[in-house]
């Protein structure tokens, strides 16, 4: 079996889908992005193309060596998304030629589903106690937000104040039981990182996720020190290696790998047997498509240390398109009981609507993120 063709598809609301067929007639699925450059990743895929027509798609370990090594600059979220969505595709292919789902090729599942969670609040969060009663009649046990809006790195204690009330005033409507993550984001600094966390731990958290940067992880000893909170990151870290330092420095008790940007499905599951090594915990980042979160749950089945997964239903971001469009059967992320089920089909699991998706892809978009500025003008982190 040789690889054919690779076919790129911009779709709404802000999503680059890949498709890889062969000359027996299989093929798979997968998406590389990165969010707000689409057009940058689409570059990289059909740069990477050339090497793999002609190629064998079930040596997909020889391939990722191969694409993410004789480049001479390595990682970075550009070249490990494209090499993120191309692998993904591969995976699918090989398990349609197997017949048997992605996770039955990686060792075989450890669970028949997984607990999920949905965000609410918006960008600048806003109405998250509604929106919270809402996800529980839903069905959800387990929401995220943003914690607070942008801050300066040092910043008026007004809006910690705020970012109280708002978590308060879930916990006075709805109790202990549901599990809530605080996203800061990144958009908060240190010495304001450092007042949160204090100031949020009675309300006990599920998770606060990238309490800094990711370039400013060493941050992260002084935050810990802190609060008892569970501390997750890792949405933009690339690659084992990118997790290398972050699980030696045992600062973290959550990691995120984003199965669109890290390396795609085996590199993550490589980085989960790192964590577990540790005692962390995953829960793979996924505010993307049907692909990304078909190939999510291919890795929470086969992931011991998988507790929990994002999935983008509803977000804020989507406008324009959401994540059951694309597929032919909606029920294959069917959530019950705040958990949905491991998809059991060949591959990745999903059956992908070709003509919604290509009618979406003549339309396009041009998804962008928001843009801050601080008060006295300055660029502020989203």
């Amino acid at each position: 079996m040789k690889i054919t063709k690779l076919e790129l598809f911009k779709v709404k609301p802000r999503w680059l889908f890949l498709k890889i067929e062969t000359d027996e007639g299989i093929s798979g699925w997968g998406e590389p992005i990165i969010e707000g450059r689409p057009n940058t990743v689409k570059a990289a895929v059909e740069e990477l193309s050339e090497y793999l027509i002609g190629k064998d798609p079930m040596k997909i370990e020889d391939h990722f060596q191969v694409l993410y090594r004789s480049g001479f600059y390595r990682g970075g979220p550009v070249l490990t998304s494209a090499l993120s969505g191309i692998e993904q595709a591969l995976w699918d292919i090989k398990g349609k030629f197997y017949n048997a789902p992605v996770y039955d090729l990686l060792g075989g599942a450890c669970r028949n589903k997984v607990e999920v969670y949905s965000w609410i609040g918006g960008d600048r969060p806003s109405g998250v106690t509604e929106a919270a009663k809402q996800k529980v009649k839903e069905g959800f046990t387990a929401i995220k937000m943003n914690a607070t809006d942008e801050l300066h790195y040092i910043d008026s204690y007004s809006k910690v104040e705020q970012a109280v009330e708002r978590i308060s005033s879930i916990r006075e409507a709805l109790g202990f039981d549901l599990k809530i993550g605080l996203d800061f984001h990144g958009r908060v600094h240190k010495a304001m990182a450092k007042v949160l966390v204090k100031e949020l731990e009675p309300f006990k958290p599920m998770f606060i996720e990238e309490p800094v940067l990711p370039e400013n992880i060493e941050a992260l000893r002084d935050i810990v020190a802190h609060t008892t909170i569970p501390i997750a990151t890792g949405e933009r870290l690339y690659t084992r290696w990118d997790f290398k330092k972050v699980l030696a420095d045992g600062y973290v008790d959550i990691i995120q790998p984003d199965l669109s940007h890290t390396g795609g499905i085996l590199e993550a599951r490589k980085i989960a047997s790192m964590a577990e090594a540790y005692d962390v915990a995953v829960a793979p980042h996924c505010p993307l498509g049907p692909i990304c979160l078909a190939a999510s749950l291919q890795l929470d089945a086969c992931t011991p240390n998988a507790f929990i997964q994002e999935q983008s239903l509803g977000i804020h971001y989507n406008k324009g398109g959401d994540l059951l469009d694309y597929v032919k059967d909606p029920d294959v992320f069917n959530y019950k009981n705040g958990y949905v089920e491991i998809p059991n089909g060949s591959g990745l699991g999903i059956d992908i609507d070709e003509e919604k998706v290509r009618m979406a892809a003549e339309e396009g978009h041009n998804w962008k993120p928001p843009f801050w500025r601080l008060e006295d003008g300055s660029v502020a982190e989203r």
